[in-house]
Order: structure tokens, then sequence, then C-alpha cells
């Protein structure tokens, strides 16, 4: 149960970083460091891929 809410707590902040930035590169690169300090190279490659996602759904929006 620990181990659960531990994972759910990174999945969450990895989510919330990953909005960070001005740009999708930007919000790409955040989500990546970010998935690197939590889950190592998958953890990258999952911040990143959410990084833009949340960069390409907020295109044009701000």
């Amino acid at each position: 149960m620990r181990k659960t809410f531990s994972l759910l707590a990174a999945a969450g902040l990895l989510v919330t970083l990953a909005a960070c930035g001005h740009t999708t590169e930007q919000k790409a690169a955040t989500g990546a460091i970010a998935g690197a300090v939590v889950g190592g190279p998958v953890g990258a490659a999952a911040g990143g891929a959410a990084g833009t996602v949340v960069g390409k759904a907020t295109d044009g929006k701000n």
C-alpha cells in the first residue's frame, strides 16, 4: 500500500512538472527530467511524453 501511494504521488508530481514551461519543448524537457529522477530511463521517456502531450494540448490557449 505504501509503495502504491508513493508511485501515485510520483506520477502526480511528474504530470505537474511536465506542465511547467512555455513551449512544447520546454514542457517535454521538464517532464523528462522529472521522470528521470522518479523512474530512471523509463520515467524519462514517460515524462517527456507527458510534457509533449500537455504542450500540444495547451498550444494556442494562452
